[in-house]
C-alpha cells in the first residue's frame, strides 16, 4: 500500500507560476478570482487508452441485460459527454441476482470449500487485478473524474492489497472452545451470515468495492452489490476478473442502477441477510429503515462526516498548510473524511491563512489524465451545483472569500480551489458536508474550547491534529468524539486498519480484523460429557 509521504507527493505537486492564467471575473460575486492552471480544463480531453467492455448486469456468472432492457448513460465528468450506456437494473433484477447469490450459498462450492481454496481464489483475483492496473485505473479516472495518478499509482495497488490481506484472513477464521460450569463441552462457530447485499458509492467505487467485497468472501458469504449509478464499470470489469480467477458462479453478483429502484429493492430485499451501506447520511437512515422493516437484516454503515484538522500553536505552519490541504481537497474534495473544517490556533492564524491561501492558488486543475494534474472535475452537475451553492451560502454569511469561488473553464465539472477565512461554527459551510474542494479556516483560543467546537455535530467519522506535544496530542485524541484521529497525518489508510463512524457518520467499522465480525454469525454448540476427566 502507498505510504502517507507518498501519496502526498503524487497528489500535491505544484507548477511554477509560468504555468499560471491572469485573473478573471466572478460571475455570482462580482470580484476578482484568483489564478490558477485552467489550461488543463479547457483543452481537448485526453483519450482514455481503454475500451468499455462490460455494461451489462453480472448475474449468475453471466453478463446479462436488464429485465426491462432499459439502459443509462454514464457520464465522462470532464466534458458531461456519455460514455457508454450500461443496464438500468430494477426490483426484478435484484430478484434474478439474490436468487442466483442464494443458490450459490445454500448449494454451491463456495461457503463449502476449505478456507485454504478460497484464499487462493481470492489472491488470483488480486494477481490479475495487479496484471490490469492500468487499465482499471483508466476506467475509475474516465468514470469518476479523480487523477489518473492517483488511480494507478495509489488506488489500484491499494485494492490489490485489500484482497491479498483478506485473503489471508480466510483460513485464520474459526471459532473458541468455552469452559463452562458443569460436565460439557462448548464450542463457538463462526459461520457466513449467507447473502450479503452491498451498496458502494462513487467517490471511491473499487475501494469500496474491495472493503465490502474482501471481508465478504473471505468468512463464506455470496454477494449482491449495487454500483452506483456514476460510476458503474470499473466494478464490473474488476468481477469479471474474480470469475477468472475461478471464483463460482452465482457468488458475485453486480447491479447497476439507482437507489431509489435497484438500491431500495436490495435494502428491502426478504433474502438479504446482510446489508452494507456507504454513502450520505440521509440515505444511510432510509436504508436502514428498509432492513428493519423488511427482515430485520443488520447493517453496516459508513455515513457522511465533517472532520475537524486542528491545526495548535506550536505547529510548524508550512507543514501544517500543506497536510491541511491535502486532508481538504484530496479526490476533488470528495471524500467522507476530509478535513473540512480547519481549526487554526489564534497565534498562528493570519499566517496560515495567508499560506493556505497561496497553496490553493498553486493546485493544478485539468484533465484527470494529463500528467501532474492534483485535481480532476467533480463528480457530475448536481454536485458541482451544489459545491457552488455553499459557496455562495459562505459568502452571504460573511466568511471570507480567500480565493477562488467559481467553476473553471467553460465544459465539465471543473470547480477552483477554494479557501474561506474568519468562518464561524454556525455558518452553513461549517456545518454541512459539502463534498468539494471548499476549505473553511477557523479560529480558537485553546484546547477545551476547540474540542468543544470540533465535537459539536452530528457527525463523527474522523479527525486530524497536527503538533508536536504529546500531551497535547494524547488530550486531543482521547477528546475527540471519531471513529479515526489522525496525528500529524491524514488519510493513512491501510488495510488492517479499522474505519467507521460514532453518531451519524454510521455502524460497525471496515477494514482490519473487525470488519469480519460484519459477515459473520456466532452459533453456539453444547454437548455434556460423561465421566470427564477433566472440566
Amino acid at each position: 500500500m502507498a505510504s502517507p509521504l507518498r501519496i502526498s507527493r503524487l497528489i500535491s505537486r505544484s507548477f511554477s507560476s509560468t504555468s499560471f492564467f491572469s485573473r478573471g471575473g466572478n460571475s455570482y460575486l462580482g470580484s476578482r478570482l484568483s489564478k490558477y492552471s485552467t489550461a488543463a480544463a479547457i483543452e481537448e480531453p485526453i483519450k482514455p487508452s481503454v475500451q468499455v467492455e462490460y455494461t451489462q448486469l453480472l448475474i449468475d456468472g453471466k453478463f446479462v441485460d436488464a429485465a426491462s432492457g432499459k439502459t443509462f448513460p454514464t457520464l465522462d465528468p470532464r466534458t458531461g459527454e456519455v460514455i457508454a450506456h450500461v443496464a438500468e437494473g430494477h426490483s426484478e433484477d435484484v430478484d434474478r441476482a439474490v436468487a442466483a447469490a442464494r443458490k450459490a450459498f445454500d448449494h454451491g462450492p463456495w461457503p463449502r470449500m476449505t478456507a485454504y481454496e478460497r484464499q487462493r481464489i481470492l489472491l488470483r483475483a488480486a494477481d490479475l487485478i495487479e496484471k490490469h492496473n492500468d487499465e482499471i485505473a483508466a476506467l475509475e479516472t474516465w468514470d469518476n473524474g479523480k487523477p489518473f495518478e492517483q488511480s494507478a499509482k495509489i488506488e489500484i495497488p491499494m485494492l490489490v492489497r485489500l484482497f491479498r490481506y483478506y485473503a489471508g484472513w480466510a483460513d485464520k477464521i474459526h471459532g473458541l472452545t468455552v469452559p463452562a460450569d458443569g460436565p460439557y463441552h462448548v464450542q463457538t462457530l463462526h459461520e457466513p451470515i449467507g447473502v450479503a447485499g452491498q451498496i458502494i458509492p462513487w467517490n471511491f467505487p473499487l475501494l469500496m468495492f474491495a472493503w465490502k467485497v474482501g471481508p465478504a468472501l473471505a468468512c463464506g458469504n455470496t454477494i449482491v452489490l449495487k454500483t452506483a449509478e456514476q460510476t458503474p464499470l470499473s466494478a464490473l470489469y474488476v468481477a469479471k476478473l474474480f470469475l477468472e480467477a475461478g471464483l463460482p458462479t452465482g457468488v458475485l453478483n453486480v447491479i447497476s442502477g439507482f437507489g431509489p429502484t435497484a438500491g431500495a429493492a436490495l435494502a428491502s430485499h426478504m433474502e438479504v441477510d446482510k446489508l452494507a451501506f456507504t454513502g450520505s447520511t440521509d440515505t444511510g437512515k432510509v436504508v436502514l429503515e428498509l432492513a428493519a422493516k423488511s427482515n430485520l437484516k443488520p447493517v453496516t454503515l459508513e455515513l457522511g462526516g465533517k472532520s475537524p484538522f486542528i491545526v495548535c500553536e506550536d505547529a510548524d505552519v508550512d507543514q501544517a498548510v500543506e497536510l491541511a490541504h491535502f486532508a481538504l481537497f484530496f479526490n476533488q474534495g470528495q471524500c467522507c473524511c476530509a478535513g473540512s473544517r480547519t481549526y487554526v490556533h489564534e497565534r498562528v492564524y493570519d499566517e496560515f491563512v495567508e499560506k493556505a491561501k497561496a497553496r490553493a492558488l498553486k493546485r493544478v486543475v485539468g484533465d484527470p489524465f494529463k500528467g501532474g494534474i492534483e485535481q480532476g472535475p467533480q463528480i457530475d452537475s448536481d454536485q458541482f451545483e451544489k459545491i457552488l451553492r455553499y459557496i455562495r451560502y459562505g459568502v452571504e454569511s460573511g466568511a471570507t472569500l480567500e480565493t477562488g469561488g467559481d467553476r473553471l473553464g467553460n465544459k465539465g465539472y471543473y470547480i477552483q480551489p477554494t479557501v474561506f477565512s474568519n468562518v464561524k461554527d454556525d455558518m452553513k459551510i461549517a456545518k454541512d458536508e459539502i463534498f468539494g474542494p471548499v476549505q473553511s479556516i477557523l479560529k480558537f483560543k485553546d484546547l477545551g474550547e476547540v474540542v468543544q467546537r470540533a465535537n459539536n455535530t452530528r457527525y463523527g467519522l474522523a479527525a486530524g491534529v497536527f503538533t508536536k506535544n504529546i500531551d497535547t496530542a494524547n488530550i486531543l485524541t482521547r477528546a475527540l468524539r471519531v471513529g479515526t484521529v489522525w496525528v500529524n497525518c491524514f488519510d493513512t489508510f491501510d488495510a488492517a486498519i479499522p474505519f467507521g463512524g460514532y453518531k451519524m457518520s454510521g455502524q460497525g467499522r471496515e477494514k482490519g480484523e473487525y470488519s469480519l465480525k460484519n459477515y459473520l454469525q456466532v452459533k453456539a454448540v453444547v454437548h455434556p460429557l460423561k465421566n470427564p476427566a477433566w472440566l
